[in-house]
């Protein structure tokens, strides 16, 4: 199971970043981000499962609870990876501007941003 980026948060803080962002339902199939494409949204998977593929190779996949598209924001770059999703998608859709504007409204939900994003460089 997926570690949720909102495990650390108070309740109050988790209400705050969920409705920063927009629910969205995605198809399966879908590719919501793409490798080498500006960082311009990020993803709260709510419910489902997507892969996570580098030059066409899966290298992860992640369930609810699991934030995409948040590296290539917090470090400024393009995206280093595609999202796929292996099932019909719930989603919270979050643009840059509210992931970094939450970011310093709410500092352990910053927190727990870098902490994903730097993982995934590691993991790079």
């Amino acid at each position: 199971m997926t570690e949720s980026i909102l495990d650390g948060l108070e309740p109050a803080d988790v209400k705050r970043v969920l409705a920063a962002g927009t629910a969205l339902t995605l198809p399966q199939g879908w590719s919501p981000i793409a490798e080498r494409t500006p960082a311009d949204k990020a993803y709260l998977i709510t419910e489902g499962e997507v892969s996570v593929r580098k030059g066409g190779v899966e290298i992860a996949t992640l369930g609810p609870g699991a934030v995409v598209g948040e590296a290539a924001i917090v470090n400024r770059t393009l995206r280093s990876a595609t999202i796929v999703a292996l099932t019909p998608l719930k989603v919270v859709h979050f643009t840059s501007d509210s992931i970094a504007a939450l970011a310093d409204q709410v500092p352990a939900f910053g927190a727990a941003l870098r902490a994903a994003a730097a993982g995934r460089i590691k993991g790079s």
